[in-house]
């Protein structure tokens, strides 16, 4: 059995949740008590729940929080979105969540799609 760690879908989900951590730091207060801590809860739970399904037993139930996974992921693209609309991230800041955004996206679906 491979190892949580080693899939690269998981690997782009702690990618872009770090990206939210660190940059967090950056934003003042407004943006960090409005959408700030809104994206980091979502941004984590991306892999959280890629890894909570990944240790259940049945495929229905890693389906399930798979499932739950991809909703954080677009719940995280809408909070960046308007992070990037409104300013608060560079346009090549936002580039680089975009470049993050794009792959983890198709890979995500992907990985539900593969769950038997």
């Amino acid at each position: 059995m491979i190892r949580l760690e080693d899939l690269e879908v998981y690997q782009l989900a702690e990618k872009l949740a770090d990206m939210v951590w660190y940059d967090f730091d950056t934003w003042n207060k407004k943006v960090q008590n409005t959408t700030g801590y809104q994206l980091i809860r979502s941004s984590d739970s991306i892999s959280a729940n890629i890894s909570e399904g990944y240790g259940r037993f049945t495929p229905a139930d890693r389906k399930r929080f798979y499932l739950y996974s991809r909703g954080s992921f677009s719940e995280s693209v809408t909070w960046i979105n308007k992070l990037k609309r409104r300013k608060v991230l560079s346009p090549e800041r936002g580039k680089d969540y975009d470049e993050v955004i794009e792959e983890l996206g198709p890979k995500l679906n992907a990985f539900i799609n593969k769950t038997k």
